[in-house]
């Protein structure tokens, strides 16, 4: 699960025990075996997912303006329609594009500004950058000694970063179209198991070392802040207005800080509100009135948390 672009919510009903369902809009059932990331661009709208195989599918998916989806097949596309009543929904089983190259498992991509290209991140150790009209490879962003577990795009400029299970995250700068250089970065002892920008000039970076570290872009040589944990950390989010990070860890805990490191809250943990598993994934929907934060879990939940940011901060 991944998001970082903000758009119309999505129509959902919540409950007591802080979990929602989601209404289908329509389904993708071309992937085999399994799905590892999903990610969605506003320029131009599409929508892609991450197979867990070598090469993953990307197909073009329009928003009508009643907030209905409507899709576009290519000529190839097949598409039918699943369901009765008001719960049906198109299905759509052909991609219109398959990018391929990697030799191993697709763990992440994501969009760079101006949504005509693609990075993805590989277990193959290397991170491919495609163009999305072509489907042609750009380049192989080579150099991690391990598998790749992440890749994130700056919001606003042509800025890649990887993390890697060699402990470093790597900083690739294509905003000169003649050459692009690369950073590499060692402020971790273990995995790093994400590494994502925020609005401004900071990358924040997850490890299984049990921390968290935010760094400046224009001074990367130490940290500015740094979160120790009681447990490793999995995918992070930051939410986009206010720059919280939300912390998915091993324990099953959920955990929100500030830019500065410190702790704002600790989500509830119960057997009726929170994950029974570890939470491998969190992801910030601000523009969502019923709930504006997401995680999701190796217990098969996905959770919707109304987290109220402004007394968060009032607290602190």
């Amino acid at each position: 699960m991944d998001k970082s672009t903000p758009r119309s919510p999505v129509p959902a009903s919540s409950s007591e025990n802080v979990t929602m369902g989601l209404r289908r809009y329509s389904k993708y059932s071309f992937h085999r075996p399994a799905i590892s990331s999903v990610k969605v661009s506003s320029s131009p709208p599409a929508l892609y997912t991450v197979l867990v195989k070598h090469c993953f599918p990307l197909l073009r998916h329009w928003s009508s303006s009643h907030g209905q989806p409507h899709i576009t097949p290519s000529d190839k596309d097949e598409v039918d329609v699943e369901g009765e009543g008001p719960n049906e929904c198109p299905c759509v089983r052909v991609p219109t594009t398959t990018l391929r190259s990697h030799q191993g498992v697709v763990i992440a991509a994501d969009w760079l500004v101006g949504g005509r290209q693609v990075v993805t991140a590989s277990w193959d150790r290397a991170a491919n950058l495609y163009d999305v009209e072509t489907s042609e490879l750009v380049h192989s962003l080579t150099g991690h000694d391990q598998e790749l577990t992440h890749c994130c795009t700056h919001p606003t400029q042509r800025l890649v970063v990887t993390a890697s299970r060699d402990t470093t995250f790597r900083l690739w700068d294509f905003r000169d179209p003649s050459i692009h250089s690369v950073n590499v970065f060692q402020g971790h002892t273990d995995t790093v198991t994400s590494a994502v920008f925020t609005v401004g000039d900071n990358v924040v970076s997850g490890s299984d070392d049990r921390t968290v570290k935010v760094w400046d872009l224009k001074n990367m040589r130490s940290p500015m802040a740094t979160i120790r944990t009681d447990s490793a950390v999995n995918r992070i989010s930051v939410s986009v207005s206010q720059k919280i990070i939300a912390l998915p860890h091993d324990n099953r805990q959920v955990r929100l800080f500030d830019m500065s490191g410190v702790r704002l809250a600790r989500l509830p943990r119960t057997n009726r509100q929170g994950h029974r598993r570890m939470v491998c994934c969190s992801a910030w929907c601000e523009d969502s009135a019923p709930c504006n934060l997401f995680t999701c879990g190796f217990d098969r939940q996905a959770i919707g948390w109304n987290i109220n940011i402004p007394a968060l901060l009032q607290d602190k």
